[in-house]
This record gives C-alpha cells, structure tokens and sequence, in this order.
C-alpha cells in the first residue's frame, strides 16, 4: 500500500510541475509584452526630443511586436498541451489585432489615434499579466 500512495504523489508532483512550466511561459510572454509596449512609451517621449528617438520607437515596434505573436504562441501552448481554458487564446489573438492596427495607424502617421491606442493596450497588457498571475489566498 506504502508504494502505491508513494507513486500517486510522484506522479501528482510531477503533473504540477509540468503545468506550472507550461503557465509560467505564458506569464514571461505576457510580462515581455507589457514591457515591450512600456518601452515603447518611453520611446515616444524620445522620439519628440532627440534625434534617435525615431530609430528607438521603429525598432520597439518590432519587438513589441514579435511579443505579441510569442503571446499568441504561449496561450496556444497553454490551451493545448496544458489543457487550460482558450480564453488567452482569444485574449493573446485581440491583442495582436490591436497591435497591427497600432503599426498601421503608427505608419499613417495619425498620433490622434496611435497614442491613445498605446495607452489602451498597455492598459490591457497589464490587466492580462494581473490574470495570469497566481491567485494568493488569505486566511
């Protein structure tokens, strides 16, 4: 009986591991996301007071970017092979939606609707890493 209860909390142990490996990357996604547009932020402000601002906020854009499709990687990951809920499917794909339409608009040049669009999506950024995060519970 010892063995069969000592193989049960292995293989337990073993099971949460593995699940927590599989939302942490889905964490560190969406905290390099939140970053990234951060940066981005702090790009701007430079790219209205120094000459390689420009360069700094082209490239953030990239990045921040390529975050976005990592974000859309790591929810795809989670919900198939972690067997948690599409919800961060759904949330990583609108975010990457926003963000081509934030290159878009960004390209156009129209500040009137990129820099609120920017705050918006830092906004829900962080509001998506505060769901990821692990809930603490209080006695």
């Amino acid at each position: 009986m010892a063995t069969r209860a000592t193989a049960t909390t292995a293989t337990t142990t073993t099971a949460r591991q593995q699940h927590r490996f599989r939302f942490s990357f889905l964490q560190v996604a969406v905290a390099l996301q939140t970053l990234t547009i951060f940066v981005q932020a702090v790009s701007a402000g430079l790219l209205f007071t120094t000459t390689y601002g420009e360069m700094l906020h082209s490239v953030g854009a990239r990045v921040m970017y390529g975050a976005s499709m990592l974000y859309v990687l790591a929810a795809l990951l989670a919900w198939r092979l972690g067997g948690g809920s599409p919800r961060p499917v759904w949330y990583a794909t609108g975010f990457l939606v926003l963000a081509s339409v934030q290159v878009a608009v960004g390209i156009a040049h129209l500040s009137s609707v990129h820099l609120p669009l920017g705050v918006l999506m830092f906004g829900l950024s962080v509001l998506a890493l505060v769901m990821t995060l692990p809930s603490v519970r209080r006695v």
